[in-house]
């Protein structure tokens, strides 16, 4: 079991995601918790190590212990999500 934890820059890509996609990617990053599940890569010689791939998102994170730190978003085009009109996000994790 890990503790997902989001920086305070993943949690401003999220909320500049259209709300039906942020929420079906909110579930995968809870999912998280539980192991790593899902279509997860680890990458070489990047930092963080690992991505989690979600339709045409991709979310970066690593692993510190027990806990996963979720660190960007990236679209399909592997360019930090574009900022627009944010959406409010109701999620647990911080």
């Amino acid at each position: 079991m890990y503790l997902v934890k989001l920086k305070p820059k993943a949690i401003k890509d999220l909320q500049c995601i259209f709300k039906p996609e942020a929420g079906k990617i909110a579930e995968r990053m809870k999912n998280l918790e539980q192991g790593l599940v899902g279509d997860i890569k680890r990458l070489t010689n990047f930092t963080p190590e690992y991505r989690l791939r979600i339709g045409d998102y991709r979310i970066l994170f690593e692993i510190e212990g027990q806990e996963i730190i979720i660190h960007i978003g990236l679209n399909i085009e592997k360019k930090p999500i574009r900022r627009g009109k944010k959406y409010e996000i109701t999620s647990t994790a911080n």
